[in-house]
């Protein structure tokens, strides 16, 4: 198949088709997948997650800058939220990457969330393995930036960057349980904002009372806007990557085909239910339950027998 050669070529052409094959459930995309899988070459997945407005997809504009200058091929999936009611997104984190967009080692792919919650679109995976078939060692993947559960990037990522800002409302709020549990680094940006030291010795102060056991991950201070303290970003991503056990390196990559495997499950099997129920079976089950004749569980029951 030509397009897979030109995939394993590195062509953006035939990677951006192969997204969108994937991204629309076409069965083209699903059989290219299967043969691309094997040929794949392990790169980095960073993920790059906070709240809106903490400079994530500046701070992943400058991260790409410090990549390429090393001539290293950076892919990167940004996460946008998309409307309830058209299924639309206005994409305007690759506005903020433009720079790079003559650059043939950079290769920017937006997508809509289409629904799905914490702050990943469901063919991000899929997105992340063409990418690797492509050559591309390193692959930023930053998240809609949603809320305290935007935590399915920890499946994804072999290393995970929180970025807070300082002055965001009451700071014990960044610190509940959740995305704050997933970082391998936090990332303070707007270092320069009042309040940027208050929230680094906050932070520290709670990292020490509730992942002793864990060992204490680096905090950073950046400045994205000005390019200050990226460098010192890239070595602490470097720093993790190389002292990293190999075990746990294992197993986050395991995680990301078991949650592959779950996703593909589970598409598959709505699928069939839905392949299998007329929209006027399904307009029964809902009239049924709305009537109080039964429950959501009965009639979900229901449904699920007739696959049998």
């Amino acid at each position: 198949m030509e397009l897979i050669e030109d995939i394993l070529a590195g062509r953006p052409r035939a990677v951006a088709r192969a997204i969108s094959l994937l991204e629309n459930g076409d069965p083209e995309g699903e059989e290219l997948l299967r043969r691309l899988y094997p040929e794949r070459k392990e790169g980095l997945v960073l993920g790059v997650t906070g709240a809106p407005g903490s400079g994530k997809s500046t701070l992943t504009d400058q991260l790409i800058e410090r990549y390429r200058r090393k001539n290293v091929p950076v892919g990167v999936v940004a996460v946008d939220p998309s409307s309830p009611f058209t299924g639309g997104a206005i994409l305007g984190d690759r506005i903020r990457m433009m720079r790079h967009s003559l650059d043939r080692g950079v290769f920017i792919r937006s997508m809509a969330t289409r629904g799905q919650l914490g702050g990943l679109a469901k063919a991000t995976g899929e997105a992340i393995a063409v990418f690797e078939a492509a050559g591309m060692f390193m692959i930023l993947v930053e998240t809609v930036g949603v809320g305290q559960d935007e935590v399915e990037v920890v499946k994804l990522a072999d290393i995970v960057l929180v970025v807070l800002t300082p002055g965001q409302g009451d700071e014990i709020q960044a610190f509940k349980a959740g995305i704050m549990e997933i970082a391998d680094i936090f990332v303070i940006n707007k270092a320069d904002a009042p309040g940027a030291e208050r929230l680094e010795k906050q932070l520290k102060a709670m990292l020490d009372m509730g992942r002793k056991d864990r060992g204490l991950p680096p905090v950073v201070k950046t400045v994205a806007t000005e390019g200050r303290g990226v460098d010192k970003l890239t070595a602490a991503i470097e720093d993790f990557r190389n002292n990293r056990d190999p075990v746990l390196r294992e197993a986050r990559k395991k995680r990301l085909i078991s949650w592959m495997l779950l996703d593909t499950i589970q598409s598959r099997l709505f699928d069939k239910v839905r392949g299998g129920l007329s929209a006027e079976e399904f307009e029964a089950h809902v009239e049924r339950i709305f009537r109080r004749e039964s429950d959501p569980f009965t009639e979900a029951d229901r449904i699920l027998e007739r696959l049998k």
